[in-house]
C-alpha cells in the first residue's frame, strides 16, 4: 500500500503504512481543519488506494466530497463520511450493541455505529432506553445480551453504563455525551460518573467520542471471531 509518486499535502504527514502496522488505516478527523485541508487529505489517501473514514464532517465538506467522489457515503447524523471499502457489508462479523440513553445521544451513538461497521463489525443500535424509564431497557435486554461488546452512550448523570454492566456478560464501553443542563458541564459530569462506576467491566472514552468507542469495540469484537 502506498505510492511514493503521490503528492503529500504540505500541511499533513499522512501515515500510509498504518494499516500494515496496526491492521487499520489512518482516519481523518475533520474538526479544526479547513474543508480544503480535509478534502486534500481525503484525496491523497484515495490516490494511494487507502479506504477513508472521515469523522466530524460538516455538510459543506460533505457536499464538496460527494461532488469529487460520487461513490462517497455521508451520514449526516453521525457526521461520518466513508470512501472506499475496508470491509464489505456482507462480511461484517460478530455483534456490537450500541445503546443510547436518549434521543439526544443518537449522533454520538451513530458515530460509533458507522466506525465499527466501517472496520467490519455488525452492529445494532438501540435508542432511548435510559434509566428514567428503565423498563424500556429491560425490554431490550435479550437483544443486548447477544452482543460481544456493548457501547453505552449517555449524558445527564450517565447511569446507563453501570446498569448495563450489572446485567450483561460482555464488556461495556461507556461514552459520555454533552447532553444535559448547566451542571452537566458539557459532559464532564457524565464522564466523572462513568469513571466512578461501581460495576466492573466498564471502560470509558472521552466526551462525545463515538469514534473511539466504535474503534475499540470493533477490536474487542474481532477477538471473539473465529
Amino acid at each position: 500500500m502506498g505510492n511514493s509518486d503521490t503528492p503529500i499535502p504540505a500541511f499533513a504527514n499522512l501515515d500510509a503504512e498504518r494499516q500494515k502496522r496496526t491492521g487499520y488505516p489512518e482516519v481523518v478527523y475533520c474538526a479544526g481543519k479547513t474543508d480544503s485541508q480535509s478534502l486534500e487529505i481525503i484525496r491523497s489517501l484515495r490516490e494511494q488506494s487507502i479506504p477513508v473514514l472521515a469523522t466530524r464532517v460538516n455538510p459543506a465538506l460533505a457536499s464538496r466530497s460527494l461532488a469529487d467522489f460520487p461513490d462517497a457515503v455521508f451520514d449526516e447524523t453521525a457526521r461520518v463520511l466513508t470512501l472506499g471499502v475496508f470491509c464489505e457489508p456482507r462480511n461484517r462479523q460478530g455483534l456490537i450493541s450500541v445503546v443510547c440513553a436518549g434521543t439526544s445521544d443518537i449522533p454520538v451513538a451513530m458515530e460509533a455505529v458507522r466506525t465499527a461497521e466501517f472496520f467490519g463489525s455488525a452492529t445494532e443500535l438501540i435508542c432511548d432506553v435510559g434509566v428514567a424509564g428503565i423498563h424500556r431497557l429491560f425490554s431490550r435486554l435479550g437483544d443486548i445480551r447477544k452482543a460481544r461488546v456493548v457501547i453505552a452512550v449517555a449524558g445527564m448523570e450517565a447511569a446507563l453504563p453501570s446498569v448495563l454492566a450489572g446485567l450483561v456478560s460482555a464488556p461495556v464501553i461507556a461514552v459520555p455525551t454533552g447532553t444535559g443542563y448547566g451542571a452537566s458541564f458539557g459532559g464532564l459530569a457524565a464522564l466523572l460518573g462513568m469513571l466512578n462506576a461501581c460495576a466492573p467491566g466498564i471502560s470509558v472514552v472521552n466526551i462525545d467520542n463515538g469514534f473511539g468507542a466504535g474503534y475499540q469495540a470493533n477490536m474487542i469484537n474481532k477477538l471473539g471471531v473465529p
